[in-house]
């Protein structure tokens, strides 16, 4: 039988229960029961849930979506509109609104054998169909988000070389560097909800399996040339394996998974149109955007756009480093806008270059090369003492050093551990482990300690990596081993008070339990920890 007509059946069976003459304590008794069987179904929904979700990059983005417009109700057609173009929300910026945009079909004063004759015309070795969501791709791009647009026209003049010159070294199509388009509107830090970041979107494990380094000064992620070399690896093996660029390009948004699975549904079939329906919705849209961005960087002049001036230097230039430097010894001696260093060294999140740990890259706008050449020795030495003091590189160690990272989320009413598991791409009994939860009950505020991509700490203990916590948590050890005192862990319930938490420990009293905990009021709060001294 299917868990939810397990649950059916429980529940018309509590029904039952309710209305037989039976007894007080047999009624409760049996209540009960079927409580806790519920419980322990709902328990395996949501280990399914957050398994079948876990692929799935819909998942997170889509939560927001609805969260972020609860107040409105969609119709069936929306909703399918709705998950056929999330992604567009994270590209846009909050740029232009593209809610009302997601609802309709975009009309424009190109007649269709204008899109089609341009179409045909740009020299792609990926096939470029045309057909009505195409067509609604590329006005997307071309016509509805002219700002957006310029905005990345520019950046393009930087980056387009990068991809260009990746993707050339592994004899793959130039197309693909429109890709990053989709992915992160060109924004090299880009971090999204799920903490995938930089500008081809990689979770942590995929990163690290790609060879990217992540560490408490590097995120390799936010490297525009090594994460552009990572993508093109990534949609290399894709293509190894399903033998067709628009399968690639789609597996590089949903998984391999995910396209096999399209591929079998389809009958074997391994082209994009014939395992379209097969694909999770938001991936249907995917290879279309990617014609659509293509097409609007072919043609944006035909739709009146301009580009932004570039934020980026038109030259470069690339130094090896081998001593730790920072970027605030480079500024103030040679004379590089900090803003310069952080956009063309976006990897360096703390804005030191690690060379003692190895050679690093360095890339400066080539005005300065000189200057750095002549001054390198005093940079190096500039405020050295200060900036690389012990203190400041334990700072940067503490909780920073660890090769996971952690979010804070706040439960809000409807949410359950499935769908928080399926938006931060974990399972349930990640979860549940890493914040000590003995069942998957939550309450609306409860805060939740989660590690994107599934890499965290082995024990919920470990997650209180804060310096001043630990320094008190060690505080209080030595305090108590100190004075030989032993004590119990109490957490408080609803309707708890000191007197009644006090009634069951012989030869405790409230103001023991306040004395014990350097408490100056017996104010209590449900969920607080007390220890309760051993008499």
């Amino acid at each position: 039988m299917k868990i939810y007509e397990k649950i059916l059946a429980l529940v018309a069976a509590a029904g039952i229960v309710t209305g037989c003459a039976v007894s007080g304590n047999s009624l409760k008794s049996e209540n009960t029961r079927l409580r806790n069987e519920i419980a322990a179904l709902q328990a395996q929904v949501d280990d399914l849930l957050a398994e079948r979700n876990a692929t799935d990059s819909i998942a997170e983005e889509m939560i927001m979506v609805y969260e972020e417009n609860e107040d409105r109700s969609y119709s069936q057609e929306e909703v399918d509109s709705l998950l056929n173009l999330w992604y567009l929300h994270r590209q846009a910026g909050g740029t232009e609104s593209l809610l009302a945009a997601e609802t309709e079909i975009f009309s424009s004063n190109v007649p269709d054998s204008v899109f089609i004759k341009r179409l045909a015309s740009i020299n792609s070795y990926i096939t470029l169909p045309y057909n009505e969501t195409v067509r609604n791709y590329m006005i997307m791009y071309a016509e509805k988000m002219p700002n957006k647009m310029a905005s990345m026209l520019s950046l393009a003049e930087y980056y387009f070389p990068i991809f260009e010159e990746t993707l050339n070294a592994y004899d793959m199509p130039l197309e693909l560097k429109y890709m990053a388009i989709i992915e992160s509107a060109l924004n090299p830090t880009a971090v999204s909800r799920a903490r995938a970041k930089g500008m081809w979107q990689f979770i942590y494990n995929t990163a690290r399996s790609y060879g990217l380094k992540i560490n408490s000064y590097v995120d390799e992620r936010f490297d525009p040339v090594k994460s552009a070399d990572a993508a093109a690896r990534y949609m290399k093996d894709a293509y190894d394996i399903f033998g067709d660029w628009s399968l690639a390009i789609s597996a590089y948004n949903c998984g391999f998974g995910n396209v096999s699975k399209a591929i079998r549904r389809a009958g074997g079939k391994r082209d994009f149109w014939s395992i379209y329906p097969y694909l999770p919705r938001e991936t249907r849209g995917y290879m279309p955007a990617f014609v659509g961005a293509m097409y609007a960087f072919n043609f944006y002049k035909e739709h009146g756009i301009r580009p932004d001036a570039s934020p980026l230097p038109p030259h470069v230039d690339t130094f090896y480093i081998n001593k730790n430097l920072h970027f605030k010894q480079i500024s103030e001696v040679v004379g590089v806008p900090e803003s310069d260093l952080h956009n063309l060294n976006p990897q360096y999140i703390k804005d030191i270059i690690p060379g003692n740990e190895g050679r690093c890259i360095l890339r400066l706008p080539s005005r300065f090369t000189s200057t750095f050449i002549d001054f390198q020795d005093s940079v190096y030495n500039y405020k050295v003492q200060e900036i690389f003091s012990p203190a400041t590189l334990a700072d940067i160690h503490d909780g920073a050093s660890r090769d996971y990272e952690r979010v804070v989320y706040k439960v809000k009413s409807g949410d359950y551990l499935g769908r928080i598991a399926a938006r931060y791409h974990v399972t349930v009994a990640q979860i549940k482990k890493w914040n000590n939860l003995k069942s998957n009950n939550l309450r609306v505020g409860q805060k939740l300690e989660i590690y994107p991509g599934g890499r965290g700490p082995a024990k919920a203990s470990e997650t209180k990596s804060s310096k001043k916590e630990t320094t008190v948590k060690e505080s209080t050890t030595a305090k108590a081993t100190a004075s030989g005192a032993e004590y119990t862990i109490y957490k408080v319930k609803k309707g708890d008070t000191l007197s009644k938490i006090a009634a069951n420990y012989p030869g405790v009293s409230a103001k023991n339990i306040m004395d014990f905990n350097g408490m100056k009021s017996s104010k209590i709060s449900v969920g607080q920890k007390i220890k309760i001294p051993k008499k």
